[in-house]
């Protein structure tokens, strides 16, 4: 039987790119300091989807995806 896996792609809002990039955060408000959220992104949206992240003081990391 064959697995069939599924392309990760960017999270930015209508974007189907391949994910090459994940964005590591998470909410002080909700999560524990160690729990990691992952936003994928492309090259394209790497920098917008970061500063989104990085305003509200939510991004922790930025490394490349590995499928």
């Amino acid at each position: 039987m064959t697995e069939v896996t599924e392309a990760a792609v960017c999270s930015a809002k209508g974007c189907q790119e391949p994910a090459t990039w994940e964005l590591q955060w998470n909410n002080p408000k909700l999560h524990t300091p160690d729990r990691r959220k992952v936003w994928l992104a492309c090259d394209r949206h790497r920098q917008s989807l970061a500063d989104f992240l990085g305003a509200r003081q939510f991004l922790k990391d930025v490394v490349p995806h590995r499928p």
